[in-house]
């Protein structure tokens, strides 16, 4: 009983570690070793090899479990876990999440409105992100959805220079849809707010008599743009 317990206990991953087996926690009689500038030293007794460990004031690390013998390097370990973190993180950073948000217009909306909207639509689609357009109908406004369709043309061919109809206008029962995607990808425009934000760094400096909390606003306009590249989904956005 205790050790179907135990088993189960592992399977369902209790004990299992994603960590290479360093110095003294790897058990086999030999190794293929990989000297620290990555040179091969060759198939060495386990013994020999945690003994070059000392010598270079290193760690002996199992790079490869499952070879015959394993390999194993010699390396800084805690350096190593390190850069990889480090590397991680940039990547991450660099990561960049297709984001759909969504703006609602109904079939008859005032010039000023549209505008507004409009700007919101500009503004997602600078930023790479997609745009879900939904035109909301009501009451008798259902019997006329050339309304809605001419709408939603009007608003594609405005900001044809940034986007791009994705999913052409169809009815989905009061409403009608039509999504636009960037033809900027969301990676260059986040390279392009930095650009921008080291621009506005070295104009700043260059002028010293500019305001430091306006500065401090552009600088934190382009942050908050990349923390929400970075967001894995959000709720649609709706002006």
């Amino acid at each position: 009983m205790a050790v179907r317990q135990t088993a189960a206990w592992c399977y369902r991953g209790g004990s299992i570690s994603t960590e290479p087996r360093i110095n003294d926690r790897i058990r086999v009689p030999e190794v293929r070793l990989v000297g620290p500038s990555g040179e091969q030293v060759g198939i060495v007794p386990l013994a020999k090899a945690l003994e070059l460990a000392q010598e270079y004031d290193l760690d002996l690390v199992e790079v490869a479990a499952s070879a015959r013998p394993p390999v194993c390097k010699l390396m800084d370990y805690g350096k190593f876990k390190y850069e990889s973190a480090m590397k991680a993180r940039e990547a991450r950073k660099n990561q960049a999440h297709t984001v759909i948000k969504e703006m609602k217009l109904r079939p008859k909306i005032d010039p000023h409105d549209y505008d507004t909207k409009k700007g919101h639509v500009v503004r997602f689609l600078k930023q790479g992100d997609k745009v879900k357009i939904t035109i909301m109908f009501r009451g008798r406004e259902q019997s006329r959805p050339e309304l809605g369709y001419r709408l939603l043309q009007r608003l594609a061919e405005d900001v044809q220079d940034l986007g791009f109809v994705e999913s052409n206008p169809k009815q989905d029962g009061r409403n009608m849809i039509m999504v636009l995607g960037p033809h900027k990808k969301k990676t260059e425009a986040m390279a392009e707010a930095r650009q921008a934000q080291e621009a506005r760094k070295a104009d700043a400096k260059a002028n010293p008599g500019r305001s430091q909390n306006a500065a401090e606003l552009d600088a934190d306009e382009v942050d908050a743009a990349e923390v929400e590249a970075e967001a894995p989904a959000e709720e649609p956005a709706e002006a």
